[in-house]
Protein backbone atom coordinates (compact mmCIF):
# COMPACT_ATOMS: atom_id res chain seq x y z
CA UNK A 1 0.00 0.00 0.00
CA UNK A 2 2.66 2.53 0.81
CA UNK A 3 4.08 1.37 -2.74
CA UNK A 4 1.07 2.34 -4.50
CA UNK A 5 0.81 5.60 -2.49
CA UNK A 6 4.38 6.69 -3.57
CA UNK A 7 3.58 5.77 -7.01
CA UNK A 8 0.71 7.96 -7.08
CA UNK A 9 2.07 10.80 -5.36
CA UNK A 10 5.11 10.66 -7.86
CA UNK A 11 3.11 10.27 -10.37
CA UNK A 12 0.87 13.25 -8.85
CA UNK A 13 4.06 15.27 -8.79
CA UNK A 14 5.36 15.05 -12.20
CA UNK A 15 1.38 15.71 -13.37
CA UNK A 16 1.76 19.35 -11.39
CA UNK A 17 5.35 20.08 -12.83
CA UNK A 18 3.90 22.35 -15.80
CA UNK A 19 1.43 24.22 -13.91
CA UNK A 20 3.88 24.81 -11.25
CA UNK A 21 6.83 25.60 -13.75
CA UNK A 22 3.91 28.16 -15.01
CA UNK A 23 3.35 29.97 -11.84
CA UNK A 24 6.87 29.61 -11.47
CA UNK A 25 7.54 32.06 -14.67
CA UNK A 26 4.74 34.03 -13.20
CA UNK A 27 6.14 34.67 -10.45
CA UNK A 28 9.53 35.37 -11.63
CA UNK A 29 8.25 37.54 -13.93
CA UNK A 30 6.22 39.72 -11.06
CA UNK A 31 9.51 39.37 -9.64
CA UNK A 32 12.15 40.42 -12.27
CA UNK A 33 9.40 43.32 -12.90
CA UNK A 34 9.83 44.55 -9.19
CA UNK A 35 13.69 44.00 -9.08
CA UNK A 36 13.50 46.12 -12.38
CA UNK A 37 12.81 49.16 -10.26
CA UNK A 38 15.28 50.41 -8.01
CA UNK A 39 12.85 52.71 -6.32
CA UNK A 40 9.54 50.43 -6.43
CA UNK A 41 6.19 51.25 -6.19
CA UNK A 42 5.17 54.69 -6.43
CA UNK A 43 1.64 56.00 -6.25
CA UNK A 44 1.06 59.89 -8.31
CA UNK A 45 -2.36 61.35 -8.08
CA UNK A 46 -2.92 62.95 -11.66
CA UNK A 47 -5.88 61.41 -13.16
CA UNK A 48 -7.87 64.84 -12.67
CA UNK A 49 -9.24 65.27 -15.86
CA UNK A 50 -7.59 67.50 -16.94
CA UNK A 51 -5.72 67.88 -20.88
CA UNK A 52 -2.78 69.39 -18.92
CA UNK A 53 -1.51 66.23 -16.93
CA UNK A 54 -0.42 65.04 -19.88
CA UNK A 55 3.29 64.79 -18.40
CA UNK A 56 2.29 61.74 -15.87
CA UNK A 57 -0.12 60.00 -18.65
CA UNK A 58 2.97 59.57 -20.89
CA UNK A 59 5.57 59.33 -18.33
CA UNK A 60 4.02 55.98 -17.43
CA UNK A 61 2.66 54.82 -20.98
CA UNK A 62 6.49 55.83 -22.75
CA UNK A 63 8.03 54.01 -20.18
CA UNK A 64 9.91 57.09 -18.60
CA UNK A 65 9.09 57.02 -14.87
CA UNK A 66 10.02 52.90 -15.48
CA UNK A 67 13.65 53.70 -17.11
CA UNK A 68 14.03 55.89 -13.64
CA UNK A 69 13.22 53.12 -11.65
CA UNK A 70 9.87 53.65 -10.51
CA UNK A 71 6.50 50.81 -11.02
CA UNK A 72 4.05 54.20 -11.06
CA UNK A 73 0.32 53.87 -10.38
CA UNK A 74 -1.78 56.86 -10.89
CA UNK A 75 -4.47 57.88 -9.07
CA UNK A 76 -7.25 60.75 -8.62
CA UNK A 77 -8.24 62.35 -5.43
CA UNK A 78 -8.98 65.79 -4.23
CA UNK A 79 -6.41 69.15 -3.40
CA UNK A 80 -6.87 67.72 0.75
CA UNK A 81 -6.15 64.05 -0.54
CA UNK A 82 -2.72 65.81 -2.39
CA UNK A 83 -1.94 67.46 0.38
CA UNK A 84 -2.71 64.83 2.98
CA UNK A 85 -1.13 62.37 0.98
CA UNK A 86 2.31 64.75 0.93
CA UNK A 87 2.53 65.19 4.30
CA UNK A 88 1.90 61.50 5.49
CA UNK A 89 4.09 60.54 3.11
CA UNK A 90 1.88 58.39 0.66
CA UNK A 91 3.03 60.67 -2.36
CA UNK A 92 6.54 61.62 -3.13
CA UNK A 93 5.58 64.46 -5.56
CA UNK A 94 2.08 65.90 -6.83
CA UNK A 95 1.49 68.87 -9.61
CA UNK A 96 -0.17 71.75 -8.81
CA UNK A 97 -0.98 75.30 -9.47
CA UNK A 98 0.14 78.17 -6.40
CA UNK A 99 -3.17 77.14 -4.56
CA UNK A 100 -0.32 75.21 -2.36
CA UNK A 101 1.60 78.38 -1.35
CA UNK A 102 -1.27 79.07 1.50
CA UNK A 103 -0.66 75.15 3.16
CA UNK A 104 2.72 75.82 3.17
CA UNK A 105 2.86 78.68 5.30
CA UNK A 106 0.44 77.02 7.56
CA UNK A 107 2.77 74.24 7.72
CA UNK A 108 3.05 71.69 4.58
CA UNK A 109 6.36 70.71 4.16
CA UNK A 110 7.02 70.86 0.20
CA UNK A 111 9.46 72.20 -2.19
CA UNK A 112 8.71 73.33 -5.70
CA UNK A 113 11.02 71.25 -7.78
CA UNK A 114 9.93 72.93 -11.48
CA UNK A 115 7.63 74.14 -13.72
CA UNK A 116 5.98 71.43 -16.39
CA UNK A 117 3.53 74.33 -18.83
CA UNK A 118 1.58 77.14 -19.08
CA UNK A 119 -1.77 77.55 -19.32
CA UNK A 120 -4.72 74.95 -19.36
CA UNK A 121 -7.46 77.09 -17.34
CA UNK A 122 -10.24 78.91 -18.56
CA UNK A 123 -12.98 81.49 -16.34
CA UNK A 124 -16.02 81.42 -18.95
CA UNK A 125 -19.74 82.42 -18.61
CA UNK A 126 -22.96 81.41 -20.86
CA UNK A 127 -23.36 83.26 -24.35
CA UNK A 128 -26.50 85.34 -22.45
CA UNK A 129 -24.89 86.32 -19.64
CA UNK A 130 -24.33 89.95 -18.19
CA UNK A 131 -21.32 89.31 -17.58
CA UNK A 132 -18.30 91.25 -19.65
CA UNK A 133 -15.75 91.41 -18.03
CA UNK A 134 -14.09 89.98 -14.53
CA UNK A 135 -15.11 93.35 -12.35
CA UNK A 136 -18.76 92.00 -13.84
CA UNK A 137 -18.40 88.76 -11.62
CA UNK A 138 -18.89 90.86 -7.96
CA UNK A 139 -21.26 89.09 -6.28
CA UNK A 140 -21.71 86.10 -8.84
CA UNK A 141 -21.71 82.75 -7.69
CA UNK A 142 -18.77 80.72 -9.39
CA UNK A 143 -18.50 77.20 -9.86
CA UNK A 144 -14.92 75.21 -9.73
CA UNK A 145 -14.54 71.76 -9.31
CA UNK A 146 -12.72 72.09 -6.13
CA UNK A 147 -12.72 74.40 -3.11
CA UNK A 148 -8.96 75.21 -2.95
CA UNK A 149 -7.93 73.94 -6.61
CA UNK A 150 -6.18 74.98 -9.02
CA UNK A 151 -9.26 77.33 -10.99
CA UNK A 152 -10.86 78.58 -7.76
CA UNK A 153 -7.00 79.76 -7.00
CA UNK A 154 -6.62 81.56 -10.89
CA UNK A 155 -9.96 82.87 -10.70
CA UNK A 156 -9.07 84.62 -7.25
CA UNK A 157 -5.89 86.72 -8.66
CA UNK A 158 -8.35 88.16 -11.53
CA UNK A 159 -10.75 88.87 -9.03
CA UNK A 160 -8.19 90.16 -7.00
CA UNK A 161 -6.42 92.17 -9.64
CA UNK A 162 -10.32 93.81 -10.04
CA UNK A 163 -10.38 94.92 -7.17
CA UNK A 164 -12.57 92.01 -5.77
CA UNK A 165 -12.19 90.73 -2.65
CA UNK A 166 -12.11 86.77 -3.66
CA UNK A 167 -12.92 85.69 -0.09
CA UNK A 168 -16.12 87.92 0.41
CA UNK A 169 -16.80 89.61 -3.00
CA UNK A 170 -18.31 86.11 -5.06
CA UNK A 171 -19.54 82.92 -3.40
CA UNK A 172 -17.82 80.05 -4.34
CA UNK A 173 -19.74 77.01 -5.68
CA UNK A 174 -18.18 73.38 -5.90
CA UNK A 175 -19.19 71.45 -8.62
CA UNK A 176 -17.99 68.14 -10.77
CA UNK A 177 -16.04 69.18 -13.70
CA UNK A 178 -18.92 67.25 -16.18
CA UNK A 179 -21.16 69.15 -14.67
CA UNK A 180 -20.45 72.53 -14.50
CA UNK A 181 -22.65 73.78 -17.97
CA UNK A 182 -25.20 72.20 -16.21
CA UNK A 183 -24.86 73.75 -13.15
CA UNK A 184 -25.29 77.56 -14.92
CA UNK A 185 -28.50 76.24 -17.09
CA UNK A 186 -29.82 75.37 -13.44
CA UNK A 187 -29.11 78.95 -12.07
CA UNK A 188 -26.76 77.44 -9.83
CA UNK A 189 -23.39 79.03 -11.05
CA UNK A 190 -23.26 82.46 -13.25
CA UNK A 191 -19.98 81.63 -14.13
CA UNK A 192 -17.15 79.04 -13.75
CA UNK A 193 -13.54 78.12 -13.75
CA UNK A 194 -12.32 74.83 -15.36
CA UNK A 195 -9.54 72.92 -16.81
CA UNK A 196 -9.40 71.72 -20.63
CA UNK A 197 -11.37 70.52 -21.99
CA UNK A 198 -14.17 70.62 -19.74
CA UNK A 199 -14.02 75.15 -20.50
CA UNK A 200 -13.20 75.06 -23.84
CA UNK A 201 -15.72 72.56 -24.64
CA UNK A 202 -18.43 74.76 -23.01
CA UNK A 203 -16.73 77.31 -25.18
CA UNK A 204 -17.60 75.37 -28.62
CA UNK A 205 -20.09 73.19 -28.31
CA UNK A 206 -22.13 75.74 -26.20
CA UNK A 207 -20.70 79.65 -27.37
CA UNK A 208 -19.52 80.42 -23.94
CA UNK A 209 -17.88 83.48 -23.99
CA UNK A 210 -14.37 83.36 -22.06
CA UNK A 211 -13.79 86.20 -19.60
CA UNK A 212 -9.94 84.98 -18.78
CA UNK A 213 -8.04 82.88 -20.35
CA UNK A 214 -4.63 81.81 -18.85
CA UNK A 215 -2.84 81.17 -21.54
CA UNK A 216 -3.64 84.49 -23.06
CA UNK A 217 -4.07 86.64 -20.31
CA UNK A 218 -1.39 89.44 -19.08
CA UNK A 219 -1.82 88.08 -15.66
CA UNK A 220 -0.62 84.14 -16.30
CA UNK A 221 0.42 84.41 -20.19
CA UNK A 222 4.24 83.14 -20.47
CA UNK A 223 4.14 81.77 -16.22
CA UNK A 224 3.97 78.21 -15.32
CA UNK A 225 0.58 76.81 -14.96
CA UNK A 226 1.02 74.17 -13.17
CA UNK A 227 4.42 73.18 -11.29
CA UNK A 228 6.14 69.75 -9.65
CA UNK A 229 6.08 69.49 -5.68
CA UNK A 230 7.63 66.85 -4.08
CA UNK A 231 7.58 66.05 0.04
CA UNK A 232 10.70 67.91 1.55
CA UNK A 233 11.22 64.39 4.02
CA UNK A 234 11.70 62.60 0.48
CA UNK A 235 13.95 65.26 -0.50
CA UNK A 236 15.97 65.25 2.48
CA UNK A 237 16.32 61.49 2.51
CA UNK A 238 16.75 60.55 -0.95
CA UNK A 239 17.59 62.87 -3.60
CA UNK A 240 18.97 60.88 -5.72
CA UNK A 241 15.00 59.61 -5.87
CA UNK A 242 13.92 63.10 -6.78
CA UNK A 243 16.41 63.37 -9.36
CA UNK A 244 15.05 60.63 -11.35
CA UNK A 245 11.07 61.56 -10.87
CA UNK A 246 12.26 64.98 -12.34
CA UNK A 247 13.99 62.84 -15.28
CA UNK A 248 11.01 61.86 -15.74
CA UNK A 249 8.93 64.29 -15.99
CA UNK A 250 11.10 66.37 -17.95
CA UNK A 251 11.71 63.65 -20.45
CA UNK A 252 7.77 63.42 -20.83
CA UNK A 253 7.57 67.36 -21.65
CA UNK A 254 9.99 67.10 -24.51
CA UNK A 255 8.03 64.13 -25.77
CA UNK A 256 5.12 65.24 -25.87
CA UNK A 257 6.33 68.79 -27.43
CA UNK A 258 7.40 66.70 -30.04
CA UNK A 259 4.66 64.42 -30.48
CA UNK A 260 1.52 66.95 -29.38
CA UNK A 261 -0.98 64.53 -31.55
CA UNK A 262 0.17 61.32 -30.16
CA UNK A 263 -0.15 62.62 -26.96
CA UNK A 264 -3.80 63.63 -27.44
CA UNK A 265 -4.73 60.30 -28.73
CA UNK A 266 -2.82 58.54 -25.42
CA UNK A 267 -5.01 60.70 -23.45
CA UNK A 268 -8.57 59.71 -25.43
CA UNK A 269 -7.85 56.16 -25.91
CA UNK A 270 -6.66 55.33 -22.28
CA UNK A 271 -9.74 57.68 -21.44
CA UNK A 272 -7.06 60.13 -19.29
CA UNK A 273 -9.59 62.29 -20.35
CA UNK A 274 -13.85 62.47 -21.13
CA UNK A 275 -14.39 64.43 -23.97
CA UNK A 276 -13.26 66.40 -26.99
CA UNK A 277 -12.38 64.97 -30.36
CA UNK A 278 -8.48 64.49 -31.21
CA UNK A 279 -8.10 67.97 -33.35
CA UNK A 280 -9.05 69.95 -30.33
CA UNK A 281 -6.95 68.21 -27.66
CA UNK A 282 -4.38 68.31 -29.94
CA UNK A 283 -4.63 72.05 -30.26
CA UNK A 284 -4.87 72.54 -27.28
CA UNK A 285 -1.71 70.63 -25.94
CA UNK A 286 0.26 72.37 -28.77
CA UNK A 287 -1.03 75.90 -26.85
CA UNK A 288 0.36 74.75 -23.30
CA UNK A 289 4.45 74.90 -24.25
CA UNK A 290 5.35 71.56 -22.50
CA UNK A 291 8.51 72.53 -21.41
CA UNK A 292 10.59 71.27 -18.05
CA UNK A 293 11.61 74.73 -16.38
CA UNK A 294 13.84 75.20 -13.23
CA UNK A 295 15.17 78.48 -12.95
CA UNK A 296 11.87 79.89 -14.94
CA UNK A 297 9.51 77.88 -12.45
CA UNK A 298 11.56 79.75 -9.90
CA UNK A 299 10.76 83.35 -11.15
CA UNK A 300 7.06 82.61 -11.70
CA UNK A 301 7.18 80.97 -8.04
CA UNK A 302 8.09 84.50 -6.99
CA UNK A 303 5.63 86.12 -9.08
CA UNK A 304 2.17 84.31 -8.10
CA UNK A 305 3.73 84.56 -4.27
CA UNK A 306 3.09 88.74 -4.99
CA UNK A 307 -0.47 88.17 -7.05
CA UNK A 308 -1.34 85.80 -3.91
CA UNK A 309 -0.55 88.82 -1.36
CA UNK A 310 -3.61 90.43 -3.26
CA UNK A 311 -6.18 87.68 -2.51
CA UNK A 312 -5.78 87.88 1.37
CA UNK A 313 -4.67 83.88 1.29
CA UNK A 314 -1.40 84.19 2.23
CA UNK A 315 0.29 85.79 5.62
CA UNK A 316 -0.13 89.61 5.25
CA UNK A 317 3.38 91.36 4.10
CA UNK A 318 4.62 87.89 2.72
CA UNK A 319 7.96 88.82 1.39
CA UNK A 320 8.18 86.64 -2.45
CA UNK A 321 11.87 86.68 -2.71
CA UNK A 322 12.11 84.77 1.11
CA UNK A 323 9.08 82.97 0.41
CA UNK A 324 10.39 81.31 -2.98
CA UNK A 325 14.05 81.33 -1.75
CA UNK A 326 12.18 78.77 1.44
CA UNK A 327 10.24 77.16 -1.17
CA UNK A 328 11.82 76.32 -4.24
CA UNK A 329 14.43 73.53 -5.03
CA UNK A 330 16.51 72.14 -8.40
CA UNK A 331 16.70 68.93 -8.26
CA UNK A 332 18.77 68.88 -10.83
CA UNK A 333 21.19 71.34 -10.00
CA UNK A 334 20.86 73.72 -12.88
CA UNK A 335 19.91 76.45 -10.60
CA UNK A 336 22.22 77.88 -7.30
CA UNK A 337 19.10 78.41 -5.75
CA UNK A 338 20.23 81.81 -4.66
Amino acid sequence: MNKITRIVAALLLVAAVPTLASCGKSTSTSSTQTGKYKYGKLEIEALGGGVCGAPAYIAKEKGFFAKEGFDVTLVSGTFEDQKTGLASGKFTVTNGDFQFFPSVQQGLDIKVIGGLHKGCIKLVVPPNSPIKTAKDLKGKKIGVDEIGGTPMAITSVVLANHNIDPTKGVKWVPYPLDQLTKAVDKGDVDAFAAWDPFATLAEKNNNYRVVTDIAQDPLFKGKSCCFLYASNKEIKNNPEKIAALVRAYKAADEWISKHPEETAKIELDKKYISGGDLKLITELIKSYDFEYTTDAAKDDVKYFVGQLNKTGFLKKNTDPTKFTNDVYYDALGSSKNK
